[in-house]
Formats: C-alpha cells, structure tokens, sequence
C-alpha cells in the first residue's frame, strides 16, 4: 500500500493499484505558483527522486501542474527532461483530474512515461541525417541547416559561401582504390578545418564536395582572399599511405547578405559560381547574370524536352553539290525548332543545352529516324526513289550512350530504304577520342551499308593510324579552312595536304562554308568533292529542298 504523504489517515479511493501500474504514477494536490504536494505514489515514481519543490522539479511540470488547477476537467500532457548531461532522462507526462470517496475534486493523477531511448535513438537518427559518416563533418542538410540558424541570429554582417570540389578525384580513386579515396577525403577535410577562421563552418556536400561558411567583412576582396587561403591548403601533396598524391580544387563563391536567410539558395548560386570556376581554373564569384543564364538554360531544356516528346522540331536540309558536275548530291538534315511562341531558336543555342542535358540522345535519334521518313515520303512524291542521300549529325555523348547502329537499323527497315542513301557524320574529336568505340560503331554502320563522313577534320589532333583503320567514306575539310583561302596561301596548302591525305586513303571530301564563286573554283581545282555552303544555298525546308533537287536536274547547281 503507498504512503499516504500528506499524514492524514483516511483511506484514499484509487491509492491501492497505483504501485500495478507499469509507468511511473502519483497521487498529487496542487498549490501554488504550480507546486504541488505528492500525496501517493508507487516505486517506480519514487525512483525517479523527482522534488514537488518548484525550484528542483521540472518547469515544464510545474506549468502542467498550474493549468491542471485552473482547468480541473482537463486532461493536461507535458514533456520534460530529469538531471544534465548523459544521464539525463527523456519524460513524457500527463496530469487527470481524480476524486476521493469523500469528494475532494482536488487530487490529480500524475502519470510519466520514459521516453530516454526513443529519443536517444531520435537524435541518433537526426544526427545521422544532417552529419557525414566519413567526416563527421555536417552534410549538405546540415550546412544549410547551420548556415540558415547563424544568418536568421546574426544581422550585423555578409556571408560567404563557398564551395570546392576536387580536381581529378574520380580518377584518383579509381588508381588508389576506394579505401585510400575514403582517407585522402578526410585528410583534405582536416587540412581545410585548420585553415578556417573560428566561428567558420565547414561541410561535406557531396563525394569530393565540400562547403564553407564564413562571415565576411570587406565584401568581394574579403571573399576572395579567404578562397586564396583555402586553395591554399593544396598547393602541398597529400599523403596517402606511402603515397604522395597532389590535388587541386575548383572554388566558387556567392556573397549571402545578411538579410537574406535563404541558405539553399545562397549555395545554388555557389554552385553556378563554381561549375564556371571548373571551366576556367580561377576562383569565381557568383554574378546574378550567370543564374539568369542558368535559369534561362534550365527553362530551354524543359521547353526542347518537351518539343522532343511532341515531336515539335523539324528537318531543314542544305545541299551538298558535287563540284565536278554542278549536281546535288545529297543533303545535311539539321535539327530547328520554333519554340512555343513560335519563335526560331538558334541551333547554337539549344544544341549545348541538349548535350548538357543529356537531352542530345532523343534528339538524335528523332533526326535519324525523321531525315528516313522524308526521304521515303520524297521517293513516294517522286514516283521512284530520289537519287540523292542525306547526312544526318550523331554527337559524340549519343555516340558513347547510344547504340547508333540500332538506331539507324529502325529507322533503314521502317521506312524501306537502303542505308547507301545514309550518313552518319561524327566529329574528329568523338571519333579520336574513343577510337575502338568508333571502331566498333562504324563497322556496325558499315554493315547496314550506311556511310560515315568525319566532321570538322582539322580542327583536333587525329591519329593517322586510327584514321587508316576506321571505315570512314569522307572527310568534311572544316569552314575555318575554306574561309579566305582564296588569298591565303596557307590555307591553301592545309586543303591540298587534306585533299590528296583523303585521296591515299580512298575517302572523299566535303568543303564546309563555300560562300563564293572563287572558294567553289578553287577547292574544285585542287580536287575537293563537294561543297556545302551559302554559295549554294542555305538549310531548306523539305519542300523546298525537293524542287531544289528536281531544278538541279534540268541544269546544274554550279
């Protein structure tokens, strides 16, 4: 039976099963300012030595306790914490109104429920959630958190943000292994944390990512000479094991005033900064016409991925003229669009952003399977197939993602054409670059009887031992090359040397951006096979590209 605390001796109604409660319970009558006198409680509770002393007892408790007395017919609930530091303990409590037999309508009925692991394991979790396990340093949840709670209580200066991503990282870790990858990653992060100012904050935001933040004074000067010091940190190797490996790092920063609070955003524009400061190995700061760019960027790339799913783009097709007989040859398909307002959107422009995003693949593959489908629609309007090919443009990503020789192979049998009236014309660069992928591509290709014409030959650094092995049908000699080559003696002499390397290896060759009589007699003279350019005409659209080819029957183009 519990001790009846308050020394009266009448039995209390309800004071027999406390002690079969499971949780800690007690009997309690309010006082004042929130105190209370314990009246019975069982072991459980008094395990817990918790003092109805308002200056022990928890202030959470005694708050709970105040309502209770105000508002008797309410159930009143309450969270606390009993003692500091590891031995601290988590409570949950709730405070019901109860009565004695005698009709003391004052007594209580205090319950606590010990929540110390669950929210042990709670904090664990959120620890987890906002730190690195590698580091131990915040990950990008946490910095953003950090940096928000620093700006939102400090309102007497700038930030800065700063993020530096690690040069050659990847392929570090690929050499050294994962294990050595995983060390020189924490070595980097304490190198950086002694370089830091106190009150800085340094985060992990991705594999070879980190973030920093720190309170600048003196504006882009500031800012700069922190990134200085911080790029500072690599200009020793690191050692790894018995290793020695130098690394370096791209570094971008944005100026986060102190009124904005705003930290995701803050580090968005870090990161524009930074994917800059890869492209040009200096320290950048973020200008707000880079996001504009950016933003703009990112709104092409959902308006062209739209186009592609609606097939909203179309061919235009320029003609490749044979010199030596005036006649048209064939056609360069090339992708436009006109965006939803209706306007022309420059190939240069949507084109990077279609190879940035990835988008280049399904654009490719609609061109090769469009450029058959209006050659097949030509052979029907014609009466008998058109004795004319068309090229069509494959970039080096859809060459390494894609497997172009299927997509050729659909578009060949869907249509029912031969695939001696396709070209595939890649760049120097995306053949040289992979030269057994090209290799392999191009034997696909050639095997469905599809031809292959390099783009922009001179322009890269080819290897002639690749290039005498690869089933390439011709070179396409570059526009820097034919522009002015008519008072350019050099000029000259780099198509000729293109021209008979052409002629040794039993390939053709095209001249981009002939724009004149001169340019067209010129490269005729010295060999050339075809020419392509405004001289003759300029992209056409199918219709027009058709009547281009049956005027160019009755008497030649040149």
């Amino acid at each position: 039976m519990p001790i009846d605390r308050t020394g009266e001796d009448r039995p209390l109604l309800f004071v027999g099963w406390i002690d079969a409660l499971p949780v800690p319970a007690a009997l309690i009558r309010p006082l004042a300012r929130g105190n209370f006198r314990l009246h019975a409680s069982n072991a459980a509770f008094d395990r817990l030595k918790l003092s109805p002393v308002g200056v022990d007892a928890p202030i959470a408790l005694l708050r709970a306790v105040e309502r209770a007395a105000q508002d008797p017919a309410a159930l009143q609930e309450f969270s606390c914490q009993l003692g500091e530091g590891i031995a601290a303990r988590d409570l949950r409590g709730s405070i019901g109104p109860l009565a004695d037999e005698c009709g003391d309508e004052s007594l209580f009925l205090l319950t606590l429920i010990d929540r110390t692991q669950e929210m042990m394991t709670e904090r664990n979790l959120r620890r987890e959630l906002v730190s690195d396990s590698l580091t131990g340093l915040p990950n990008r949840a946490g910095f953003e958190e950090l940096v928000e709670k620093r700006t939102a209580s400090d309102a007497g200066g700038d930030h800065a943000i700063l993020l530096l991503d690690l040069a050659r990282f990847s392929r570090i870790n690929e050499h050294i292994g994962p294990l050595a990858g995983d060390e020189l990653i924490i070595t980097v992060a304490r190198r950086l944390k002694s370089s830091l100012r106190s009150g800085d904050i340094l985060a992990r935001t991705g594999g070879d990512e980190f973030a920093i933040s720190s309170r600048v004074a003196g504006g882009r000067a500031d800012v700069r000479e922190m990134a200085r010091r911080i790029r500072g940190c690599f200009d020793h190797p690191f050692r790894i094991g018995e290793l020695k490996v130098s690394v370096d790092c791209a570094l971008g920063c944005a100026i986060q005033p102190a009124l904005d609070a705003d930290a995701a955003d803050q580090i968005r524009h870090a990161q524009i900064a930074l994917k800059r400061a890869k492209q040009t190995d200096r320290i950048e700061i973020y200008e707000p016409e880079a996001a504009m760019l950016s933003d703009n960027r990112f709104g092409l790339e959902t308006e062209l991925r739209n186009a592609i799913e609606e097939d909203r783009l179309h061919l235009a097709f320029q003609p490749l003229i044979e010199l030596s007989s005036g006649r048209v040859a064939g056609f360069e398909a090339l992708a436009r669009w006109d965006n939803s307002a209706g306007a022309a959107v420059s190939p240069t422009e949507f084109i990077p952003v279609a190879e940035d995003s990835g988008l280049i693949v399904p654009l490719g593959q609609w061109a090769i399977g469009k450029a058959a489908e209006v050659l097949a629609d030509w052979d029907r309007q014609n009466g008998k197939p058109v004795d004319c090919y068309f090229s069509v443009n494959v970039s080096a990503i859809q060459l390494v993602r894609d497997d172009i020789a299927a997509v050729v192979r659909d578009a060949l049998t869907a249509h029912a054409i031969g695939g001696e009236r396709l070209m595939v014309e890649l760049t120097e660069s995306a053949i040289i670059g992979d030269p057994d992928l090209a290799l392999s591509v191009l034997g696909e290709l050639k095997a469905l009887n599809a031809r292959v014409a390099m783009d922009d030959f001179g322009t890269g650094y080819s290897n002639l031992a690749y290039l005498q092995r690869l089933p390439i049908d011709v070179l396409k000699i570059d526009r820097s090359f034919v522009e002015h080559m008519v008072d350019d003696r050099d000029k000259v002499a780099i198509v000729r040397t293109i021209q008979s390397l052409a002629e040794v290896l039993g390939m053709k060759t095209t001249a981009e951006g002939v724009e004149t009589v001169d340019q067209a007699r010129l490269l005729s003279a010295l060999g050339c096979d075809f020419g392509q350019g405004y001289l003759f005409a300029r992209p056409l659209e199918g219709a027009a590209a058709l009547d281009y080819w049956r005027q160019s029957l009755l008497r030649p183009i040149f």
